[in-house]
Order: structure tokens, then C-alpha cells, then sequence
């Protein structure tokens, strides 16, 4: 149970860090936040609000995994790296399939509601 504990300890404060430092972490929570009323209204049944949700809880998961990749690379070499940059736009390549995946979860539901 302690380690337990300890895990949400620590997953507390690395939200806080990244909601400090990440504008794409704020955005990302705020779209959260207006899509949990919004996906209630829209998702065609319980299964697939939490499919829509859960899209986007994997989009801030790979963001937070990328911001952490970024702050990892940057204590290594703050210089320009090819690497390190490469590495950086890889994690970015993540985060836009990340979005893909999501937007077409949502689309799918969207069109499921409409008779599509």
C-alpha cells in the first residue's frame, strides 16, 4: 500500500511539473476537460464515451512521455544535437499519432450518433 502511495505521489507531482512548464500538456487537459460533457452528449452509447475518453487520455499519456523524452534530452545536451533532435521529433511523430487515433475514435462515434 505504500508504494502505492509513493506512485501517486510521484504521478502528482510529475502532472504538476508538466502543467508548469508544457503549454501542450494545459491544452491537452483543457480539452480534456470539455470533452468529458461534450463526449456525454455526443457518444452514442457508455462504450463509446469511453472509448473517446480514453483516446484522449492516451494522447496526454504519450504527451506527457514525450515532454519527458524532451526534458531527459535537453539535461543531457543543452546544445543542438542531430540526435538529440531527431530523438525529440520522433516523440513528436508519437503524440501525432496519438491525435490521429483520438480524432478518429471521435469522428467514428460522431457518425455512429448521426445514422451514419
Amino acid at each position: 500500500m505504500h508504494r502505492l502511495y509513493r506512485a501517486t505521489l510521484n504521478s502528482i507531482r510529475g502532472l504538476s511539473a508538466a502543467l508548469g512548464t508544457e503549454s501542450a500538456v494545459r491544452e491537452e487537459m483543457v480539452l480534456l476537460a470539455l470533452a468529458l460533457p461534450v463526449g456525454w452528449l455526443l457518444s452514442p452509447s457508455i462504450g463509446w464515451f469511453v472509448a473517446m475518453i480514453a483516446a484522449l487520455l492516451v494522447v496526454l499519456a504519450v504527451e506527457m512521455l514525450n515532454t519527458a523524452i524532451e526534458k531527459l534530452a535537453d539535461h543531457v545536451t543543452p546544445e543542438r544535437h542531430p540526435h538529440i533532435g531527431m530523438i525529440k521529433d520522433m516523440g513528436s511523430t508519437a503524440v501525432s499519432f496519438a491525435l490521429t487515433v483520438a480524432l478518429l475514435v471521435w469522428a467514428a462515434a460522431i457518425a455512429v450518433r448521426l445514422g451514419l
